[in-house]
């Protein structure tokens, strides 16, 4: 009576390959066919398997080995470039790309089998916390552009201003309080950015009809800059200084 074998399972004739490589310490690169062929014999004559589907696959594996160690016996290939062709690359190549896939199942079975610990839990952030926003720092926003050099231009155009007023006429009639309130000179000036995408600081300012429209659209202008929606840059020292749309 013999004594019963117990054999490993393995998922098909690339696994079984790759386990008698790393048994035997051997470099994939360099496979010594005759033994790896061999022993891979060997584990087939002991295999009892009931299915021929899974049979068949580990028989063309070794009907694979026997036609490599076979054209390791005979003088090797040349190929078109005048180097010798290895018979076992196609399967180096085949091993290598099983391989990966087997590393990264391992790694995507240990990523669920963390994932069980991981707890979760609606968000209990504090109203105080979820309506904190960060101080804008304008220097830190504008970069090279200082507030200065827009607080020039707009001093300019309201002087411009000054200049266009009658000043006889100016004193007739009766004076009122010109409203311009803020969010609806910030949708003019979006509305403006995504007609133009690109225009100058100092074209803007002087398209404005008096001078409460010009500090308004001024004051737009800051907070746009806060919120992201427009980019202000000077490409060059004393050049003009351009809104870009980021909307």
């Amino acid at each position: 009576m013999g004594i019963p074998v117990k054999l490993e399972v393995f998922e098909g004739p690339l696994d079984l390959l790759l386990h008698l490589i790393d048994k035997n310490k051997i470099d994939i690169y360099d496979i010594p066919i005759v033994e790896i062929t061999n022993q891979y014999m060997e584990y087939i004559r002991n295999m009892q398997q009931d299915d021929l589907n899974i049979m068949s696959e580990f028989l063309v594996m070794a009907a694979t080995l026997l036609d490599i160690k076979c054209r390791m016996l005979l003088p090797k290939e040349v190929n078109e470039d005048g180097e010798e062709e290895d018979p076992r690359a196609e399967l180096v190549e085949q091993l290598l790309q099983y391989k990966m896939y087997k590393y990264m199942a391992y790694e995507l079975k240990d990523r669920q089998s963390d994932a069980e610990f991981i707890m979760f839990k609606p968000p209990t952030i504090p109203d105080e916390v979820k309506e904190y926003s960060e101080p804008v720092d304008l220097d830190k926003l504008l970069g090279d552009l200082t507030l200065s050099r827009l607080n020039k231009i707009f001093q300019d155009v309201m002087k411009r201003q000054d200049n266009k007023i009658d000043p006889i006429r100016s004193k007739f009639g009766k004076i009122e309080k010109e409203e311009v309130p803020l969010p609806m000179k910030m949708t003019y000036v979006q509305d403006y950015a995504k007609s133009h995408k690109r225009f100058s600081f100092r074209q803007l300012l002087e398209e404005q009809k008096t001078k409460m429209h010009i500090v308004v659209t001024f004051l737009a202008i800051l907070e746009l800059m806060k919120t992201g929606e427009i980019r202000v840059a000077q490409e060059e020292t004393f050049g003009e200084i351009m809104i870009d749309s980021l909307l």
